[in-house]
């Protein structure tokens, strides 16, 4: 078995695979005050809970945008594990061609997307993922990376909304009934969730000009579900998208280890 771990500013979301089936997937908050020996606990009982024993799982592979992490989890999975994980960065194969002026710079999260994203749905193709900040990927026919776009997550946008107003209150993202709201909340949710929809198709419209009038919508992320139910650009919301890329990218780089 192969687990697979995606560090992201606000959650950790691991996955376990047996070959190409998924057989479980969780989601930690991340937390940066935790130690390798905390995680390590944490994993553990995870595992516990699924009935896994560790000495089924045969290898490892971690994707981070949280750097003073990637090492703490790296470490936490030494001590469960008689292995050293495969850590995604530069040099990694991915088998995707990174079209941009420094390759250096993107987000391996991103890489992962369009990896597991053409493989599942070809291309050309936009992946939009949501979490912390919202990120717009451009993937093309063949597989390149060919860049994208970077957006504040609907979650940080809401917060400093409430953050920086003397008299507007914190809400929950939902979708109200109406555009025109008849009161605060209301009208919080409306700007918040009818204009991030409308954020996202404006974005994914342009994003499919410049890459062809074929190309397909994709979205992952915690938000996801959410603003995909009104958007009339996304096609198809992949909640196991990053997890996928993970185990794809092991696999390509399981001969070289």
């Amino acid at each position: 078995m192969l687990l697979v771990v995606d560090i992201g500013n606000t959650n950790i979301v691991m996955g376990l695979f047996q070959g190409d089936t998924m057989r479980a997937h969780w989601r930690l908050g991340t937390r940066s005050d935790r130690t390798q020996n905390e995680y390590a606990v944490l994993i553990k009982s995870l595992l516990d809970l699924e009935e896994i024993p560790l000495r089924g799982i045969e290898g490892a592979v971690i994707s981070s945008v949280v750097p003073n992490l990637t090492t703490t989890l790296h470490h936490a999975l030494m001590l469960l594990l008689p292995l050293e994980p495969l850590v995604v960065g530069p040099g990694t194969r991915t088998g995707t061609p990174i079209l941009v002026d420094n390759p250096r710079e993107v987000g391996s999260d991103r890489i992962v997307n369009a990896v597991a994203a053409h493989f599942r749905y070809g291309g050309p193709l936009v992946v939009v993922d949501f979490g912390t900040a919202t990120t717009f990927d451009a993937v093309s026919s063949k597989g390149e990376y060919l860049g994208g776009a970077i957006a504040p997550g609907v979650g940080i946008s809401m917060e400093a909304l409430f953050r920086e107003t003397a008299q507007l209150p914190r809400v929950e993202l939902r979708r109200p009934k109406r555009v025109i709201g008849k009161n605060t909340v209301e009208s919080i949710q409306s700007g918040c969730y009818f204009g991030y929809v409308a954020l996202v198709d404006g974005m994914v419209r342009t994003f499919k000009r410049e890459l062809g009038t074929d190309s397909k919508a994709i979205a992952t992320g915690g938000m996801a579900p959410i603003i995909a139910k009104a958007s009339k650009e996304i096609e198809c919301v992949d909640p196991t998208l990053t997890l996928e890329g993970l185990r794809l990218i092991y696999e390509r780089n399981r001969e070289r280890r």
